[in-house]
């Protein structure tokens, strides 16, 4: 039987990269699931092929900077498939990168607003509709830098993706008793957009291989299977856990 068989799932940042592979994973394993993202039309193209290979989807574009659109999706998961189980809140941006000492009181506030306000605003309605449900998984993309270890010029990204941790920790406590669990996945480099915008020359991306215990990058399928884990009930007394997916890069120092 399929691994999320009747569950309903929301999938934030899902027009690319981490989002899409773990919309279409989810729904390969039954999963009935409402995508966002800012761009109309990559979703559009996702929800074509997730119900072109047989399952079944729904999208909603919007800024999840907005606590509106928040709302919005887990009432369009409500309407459509009537329940709430499983939220990927996954969207995030780089922010603006640099010294630390150049970086604009907006360009860090923007990096804390859409990585760490959102998923607080994302997860405050997906909590409550599942609580009527009697529980559910909510996951957070979180990651190594700023946990394992940090580089320069990235203080915004690493300040504002650290807080998720003890964002998942804070909401695990809080609502475990009602049977949500919350945790938040900590990936090494992958080979995504956002990946390629942070290293755009082969030295760089050679460097950043290297960093790797595996001495590669993973493959946004990859992410999307330890995700998969967190939202099915393979990880029924796993929460409050920040969960490396690193390729090692934490433990190598060669």
């Amino acid at each position: 039987m399929p691994r999320l068989n009747s569950k309903v799932a929301i999938v934030t940042g899902a027009s690319s990269g981490i989002g899409w592979a773990t919309a279409k994973l989810f729904a390969a394993e039954g999963a009935k699931v409402i995508v966002g993202a800012r761009r109309q039309a990559e979703l559009e193209k996702l929800v074509a092929e997730i119900n072109a290979e047989g399952g079944e989807a729904a999208a909603l574009a919007g800024d999840v900077r907005s606590e509106d659109y928040h709302k919005a999706l887990v009432a369009l998961a409500v309407e459509r498939y009537g329940k709430l189980d499983i939220a990927f809140n996954n969207a995030g941006t780089l922010g603006e990168a640099g010294p630390s000492t150049g970086v604009s009181e907006a360009g860090f506030t923007e990096a804390l607003t859409i990585n760490l306000t959102a998923s607080f605003l994302a997860a405050k309605h997906q909590i409550a509709e599942m609580t009527k449900n009697g529980g559910g998984s909510v996951i957070f993309t979180s990651t190594f830098v700023g946990y394992s270890f940090a580089f320069p010029g990235v203080a915004a990204y690493a300040a504002s993706k650290s807080g998720l941790i003890g964002l998942t920790q804070a909401l695990a406590a809080e609502f475990g008793q009602q049977n949500v669990r919350v945790n938040a996945i900590l990936p090494g480099a992958v080979d995504t957009d956002m990946y390629r915008e942070m290293n755009d020359t082969p030295d760089k991306q050679s460097f950043i291989t290297n960093l790797h215990a595996l001495k590669r990058v993973a493959r946004p399928e990859e992410l999307a299977r330890s995700v998969l884990y967190l939202a099915s009930d393979d990880s029924a007394f796993v929460t409050g856990t920040a969960s490396l997916v690193d390729g090692g890069a934490s433990i190598t120092r060669t």
